[in-house]
Formats: C-alpha cells, sequence, structure tokens
C-alpha cells in the first residue's frame, strides 16, 4: 500500500504526526481554546517505517466486519454551539482531480448521508460537511456531571450509539442558545402542576409532552433514527453542546480501501483507483464550526469556521 502520514491536531496549522500511534489503541490528546478531547485512528493495512503491516484487533471484531478505516473521538465543546453549527468532513487547500464517474460517488455519499453540503468541484477550496450529529454513524453523549464515569478511550469495545442524556442538551425551540441552561431545567421537569383550572392544562400538556418524548426516545434509540431524526434543522437546532457535554464518536466505514493501493469501492462493483487522480495533497477530516450565512469567508476564502480539531492523511514524502 501507499506510504501514508497521519497527523491530528485542533487544525490543520497545529496538527503533529500521530502515525506512530494508528493502529496501536493509544489516543492523542487534542487541546484548544475550543475544544478539549482524544483522538484515535485505526486503519487496516496500513504499513510501518518498516514496511511492516501494522495490525488492530478492532478489524477483527464482529461489529465492525467490512470496516476498513476508523477516526474515534471523544471530547467536549469549550464553547456553546447548537448542533446544526457543528460540521464533520472534508476540506482540501486546492482543486481537485475528479475521475470520470465520480458524480456515482456524489451519489453513493447523498445516499449514506442526505445531510451532506458540498463543493467538491470549486476551483478554490474545495469540501464536504455535514451536521456532526446526523452524519455520525456511531455517537454517544454524555453529562460530566452524570454519576456514569467516562469510560477509558479508546475503548476495548466498539463505539455504539447511546444518547440516552441527549435531553439534557435540549433547549426549547422558541429559546436561544443562550438561554439553554433555562429550558434543560425546565424540559426535565416540564409539566408541573398548578392549582384550579389551570392544574388540568398543566396535566393535559404534560401529557402532550411526555408522549412526545417517547416518541422521540424511541427514534433515538438506534443510530438510523438519530439520523433521521437530526435530518432537519429545526431538530438539530434544539441541541447545544457545551462543555458539560461529551461527545464520543467512531467514524468507520468500509468504502476506502488502503491495501494493496488505495481504492474506493461501491455498491454495485464501482471502483476507483484513487492512486491515479491523487494529486498528493493532504484530506483533512475536520470538525469544525458552519459558516454563518453572510459572514464572507474566513480571510482565506474558506467555506467553513473555526476548526476544533482535524485528522489527516497525506503520502510521505519518499511517496509510492
Amino acid at each position: 500500500m501507499p506510504r501514508l502520514r497521519i497527523l491530528a491536531g485542533p487544525s490543520p496549522d497545529a496538527a503533529v504526526p500521530i502515525s506512530h500511534l494508528v493502529n496501536s489503541g493509544k489516543p492523542h490528546a487534542i487541546s484548544s481554546e475550543l475544544f478539549e478531547g482524544k483522538v484515535a485512528v485505526y486503519i487496516k493495512g496500513l504499513t510501518d517505517a518498516d514496511g511492516e503491516v501494522v495490525d488492530s484487533e478492532y478489524f477483527g471484531r464482529e461489529d465492525r466486519h467490512g470496516v476498513t478505516w476508523s477516526i474515534q473521538v471523544q471530547g467536549r465543546f469549550l464553547q456553546r454551539h447548537s448542533a446544526d453549527d457543528i460540521m464533520f468532513g472534508n476540506t482540501f487547500d486546492r482543486p481537485l482531480k475528479l475521475p470520470w464517474g465520480s458524480s456515482a460517488a456524489l451519489k453513493f455519499m447523498k445516499f449514506i448521508d442526505p445531510t451532506i453540503e458540498h463543493d467538491l468541484s470549486s476551483t478554490t477550496q474545495p469540501w464536504a460537511l455535514s451536521p456532526l450529529i446526523s452524519t455520525m454513524p456511531n455517537l454517544i453523549h454524555s453529562r460530566i456531571d452524570s454519576i456514569h464515569p467516562l469510560s477509558a478511550f479508546p475503548p476495548s469495545r466498539s463505539i455504539s450509539d447511546d444518547v440516552s442524556q441527549l435531553h439534557l442538551a435540549l433547549i426549547d425551540e422558541h429559546d436561544s442558545v443562550d438561554s439553554a441552561s433555562s429550558s434543560n431545567s425546565s424540559l426535565s421537569s416540564f409539566g408541573s402542576s398548578g392549582s384550579g383550572k389551570n392544574n388540568c392544562n398543566g396535566i393535559v400538556q404534560k401529557s402532550k409532552e411526555g408522549k412526545k418524548k417517547k416518541e422521540r426516545k424511541a427514534r433515538l434509540d438506534m443510530p438510523s433514527g438519530r439520523r433521521s431524526y437530526f435530518h432537519t434543522a429545526k431538530h438539530r437546532n434544539q441541541v447545544v453542546f457545551g462543555p458539560n457535554d461529551i461527545i464520543t464518536t467512531d467514524f468507520c466505514y468500509g468504502f476506502l480501501e488502503f491495501s494493496p493501493t488505495l481504492s474506493l469501492r461501491l455498491p454495485g462493483g464501482v471502483s476507483f483507483d484513487l492512486m491515479k487522480y491523487w494529486d498528493g495533497q493532504a484530506v483533512r477530516f475536520v470538525c469544525c464550526e458552519r459558516k454563518a450565512a453572510g459572514a464572507g469567508t474566513n480571510g482565506d476564502g474558506a467555506a467553513w469556521g473555526r476548526t476544533f480539531w482535524c485528522v489527516i492523511i497525506e503520502l510521505e514524502d519518499d511517496g509510492l
């Protein structure tokens, strides 16, 4: 396989090499004024400096059958952001050399993630980003002040969905991000009783809201339900993550193969040898802010906001 170099950090400019940690089960710490956490990377078929394949038990797990790569992150956002404004995906520094038939790949991307937005044909800085809460195939949310302690990271067992505490991050649809704390309190004790006629209204309202909460919980119990529920911006804007929210994710798929060569394999037998089209520029997986509408650029022409963390895959200087 091509010799790859893996980097990670709070931003592309601050990323450092972590190739020695890939497939080791050991995390790399990330810290900035925006985000604090850890990242662990697994790539099937990765070779070390001596050309030896570095194996990991991760790829032998029954629930990860067929997976060829994984980017796992656990951390917290140090400033409050709605789930609609926390994006994840790929960004590039210069135009891409897209292969013939790339429209099939774009359709596949849209199929597995209907919330994806992109401009991969950009003549400046191509990108493809989705709301993190809806694009992640595996996501856990927990509160730091919860009685349940955080598990070791990366965990010895595969990360699977657990959003049982996500209601703690909900705000009322009429509230702003700044009023989320008081709204969370009201949501946790909704439908408190009053007296007389108002008490009857309170009971009816409590029943309706209780039914809505049960329906929402049923939808969120599985990854497909979570991703479907947060397909709409309205639902994403009702969730706010801050310093007390721990987000644990595993972005893992099998459509990229790294051995014996770098290739993209899609359903239906469509395959691309990416080494024929890869011009060597770094492929960045980034978690970043959504660019506010009408906000212009960052001064560097980017169509996205500040970066929380990133993982970068690039070719070694000595190449193939």
